[in-house]
Protein backbone atom coordinates (compact mmCIF):
# COMPACT_ATOMS: atom_id res chain seq x y z
CA UNK A 1 0.00 0.00 0.00
CA UNK A 2 2.76 2.41 1.01
CA UNK A 3 4.51 1.45 -2.68
CA UNK A 4 1.34 2.82 -4.45
CA UNK A 5 0.87 5.65 -2.57
CA UNK A 6 4.31 6.69 -3.34
CA UNK A 7 3.76 5.80 -6.62
CA UNK A 8 0.69 7.79 -6.95
CA UNK A 9 2.45 10.86 -5.09
CA UNK A 10 5.50 10.76 -7.74
CA UNK A 11 2.61 11.42 -10.39
CA UNK A 12 1.18 14.11 -9.07
CA UNK A 13 3.87 15.88 -8.49
CA UNK A 14 5.79 15.88 -11.51
CA UNK A 15 2.54 16.25 -13.53
CA UNK A 16 2.23 19.27 -10.88
CA UNK A 17 5.74 20.66 -12.64
CA UNK A 18 5.66 19.48 -15.82
CA UNK A 19 2.69 21.61 -16.48
CA UNK A 20 3.62 24.27 -18.73
CA UNK A 21 3.14 27.93 -16.68
CA UNK A 22 4.51 30.63 -19.57
CA UNK A 23 3.69 30.08 -23.34
CA UNK A 24 5.85 32.02 -25.50
CA UNK A 25 5.13 33.75 -28.91
CA UNK A 26 7.06 35.20 -31.24
CA UNK A 27 6.36 37.32 -34.65
CA UNK A 28 7.87 39.79 -36.41
CA UNK A 29 5.69 43.47 -36.32
CA UNK A 30 6.00 45.10 -39.44
CA UNK A 31 4.65 48.78 -38.10
CA UNK A 32 7.36 48.92 -35.61
CA UNK A 33 10.00 47.22 -37.25
CA UNK A 34 10.38 44.87 -34.13
CA UNK A 35 10.35 41.30 -33.02
CA UNK A 36 8.27 40.53 -30.30
CA UNK A 37 8.45 37.84 -27.96
CA UNK A 38 5.48 37.71 -25.89
CA UNK A 39 4.73 35.76 -22.77
CA UNK A 40 1.60 34.60 -21.67
CA UNK A 41 1.49 33.27 -18.00
CA UNK A 42 -0.62 31.12 -16.01
CA UNK A 43 -2.74 32.52 -13.38
CA UNK A 44 -0.63 33.39 -9.79
CA UNK A 45 2.98 32.55 -11.66
CA UNK A 46 5.48 35.58 -12.83
CA UNK A 47 8.51 35.70 -14.89
CA UNK A 48 11.53 38.42 -14.09
CA UNK A 49 12.34 41.31 -15.90
CA UNK A 50 15.98 41.47 -17.79
CA UNK A 51 17.18 44.22 -14.87
CA UNK A 52 16.95 42.61 -11.53
CA UNK A 53 19.01 44.61 -9.64
CA UNK A 54 20.48 42.10 -7.28
CA UNK A 55 22.89 39.08 -7.43
CA UNK A 56 21.21 36.60 -5.41
CA UNK A 57 18.04 35.81 -6.29
CA UNK A 58 15.77 34.91 -9.46
CA UNK A 59 17.33 34.31 -12.93
CA UNK A 60 16.19 37.61 -14.90
CA UNK A 61 14.26 37.24 -18.24
CA UNK A 62 17.30 37.07 -20.94
CA UNK A 63 17.50 37.01 -24.88
CA UNK A 64 20.29 35.83 -26.71
CA UNK A 65 20.34 36.12 -31.20
CA UNK A 66 22.09 33.88 -33.06
CA UNK A 67 24.36 35.80 -35.45
CA UNK A 68 22.33 36.41 -39.08
CA UNK A 69 24.88 38.67 -40.91
CA UNK A 70 21.71 39.89 -42.97
CA UNK A 71 19.86 41.46 -40.01
CA UNK A 72 21.05 44.32 -37.66
CA UNK A 73 20.07 44.24 -34.08
CA UNK A 74 19.21 48.00 -32.95
CA UNK A 75 19.28 48.71 -29.48
CA UNK A 76 18.31 46.41 -26.64
CA UNK A 77 15.31 44.13 -26.12
CA UNK A 78 12.50 46.59 -25.02
CA UNK A 79 10.38 45.69 -22.08
CA UNK A 80 7.08 47.61 -20.36
CA UNK A 81 7.39 48.64 -17.06
CA UNK A 82 7.51 45.74 -15.02
CA UNK A 83 5.84 45.27 -11.20
CA UNK A 84 8.29 46.46 -8.40
CA UNK A 85 7.90 44.51 -4.84
CA UNK A 86 9.65 43.14 -1.78
CA UNK A 87 9.93 39.79 -2.31
CA UNK A 88 10.54 38.40 1.45
CA UNK A 89 11.52 35.04 0.18
CA UNK A 90 14.45 36.63 -2.16
CA UNK A 91 14.69 39.19 0.75
CA UNK A 92 15.15 42.00 -2.17
CA UNK A 93 12.88 44.58 -4.20
CA UNK A 94 12.20 42.48 -7.69
CA UNK A 95 10.74 43.66 -10.67
CA UNK A 96 8.61 41.12 -11.88
CA UNK A 97 5.66 40.27 -14.83
CA UNK A 98 2.05 38.76 -14.54
CA UNK A 99 -0.41 37.97 -16.97
CA UNK A 100 1.74 38.61 -19.76
CA UNK A 101 4.12 41.07 -21.17
CA UNK A 102 5.76 41.24 -24.87
CA UNK A 103 9.37 42.03 -25.10
CA UNK A 104 10.47 43.78 -27.84
CA UNK A 105 13.95 43.82 -30.00
CA UNK A 106 14.02 46.37 -32.99
CA UNK A 107 15.79 44.80 -35.90
CA UNK A 108 16.97 46.22 -39.76
CA UNK A 109 16.82 43.45 -42.37
CA UNK A 110 17.02 44.34 -46.55
CA UNK A 111 15.54 41.01 -47.31
CA UNK A 112 13.55 37.93 -46.56
CA UNK A 113 15.25 35.92 -43.70
CA UNK A 114 15.02 34.52 -39.98
CA UNK A 115 16.49 35.14 -36.73
CA UNK A 116 17.01 32.81 -34.53
CA UNK A 117 17.16 32.64 -30.37
CA UNK A 118 16.84 31.39 -27.01
CA UNK A 119 14.74 33.45 -23.65
CA UNK A 120 16.21 32.37 -20.60
CA UNK A 121 13.73 32.93 -18.11
CA UNK A 122 12.12 31.38 -14.75
CA UNK A 123 8.85 31.48 -13.61
CA UNK A 124 7.29 31.74 -9.54
CA UNK A 125 4.35 31.90 -8.00
CA UNK A 126 3.58 32.99 -4.01
CA UNK A 127 5.65 29.81 -2.83
CA UNK A 128 7.62 27.98 -5.07
CA UNK A 129 9.73 28.81 -8.77
CA UNK A 130 10.48 26.36 -11.30
CA UNK A 131 13.85 25.70 -12.89
CA UNK A 132 14.89 28.18 -15.51
CA UNK A 133 14.17 27.32 -18.80
CA UNK A 134 15.91 28.01 -22.45
CA UNK A 135 13.64 27.97 -25.22
CA UNK A 136 14.27 28.35 -28.42
CA UNK A 137 12.52 30.67 -31.62
CA UNK A 138 12.42 30.80 -34.83
CA UNK A 139 10.81 34.23 -36.27
CA UNK A 140 10.38 35.10 -40.04
CA UNK A 141 11.14 38.82 -41.02
CA UNK A 142 9.22 39.76 -43.97
CA UNK A 143 9.98 42.71 -46.26
CA UNK A 144 6.77 42.77 -47.34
Amino acid sequence: MKLNSLILFLLLTSSVFSQKKVEWSFQYNSSIKAIEMKADLADGWHLYSQHIANDIGPVPTTFTFDTNSGVKLIGKVDEPKPVQEYDENFEALLDYFEHDVIFSQRVSFKKNTTISGTVTYMACNATQCLPPVDERFTIELTTE
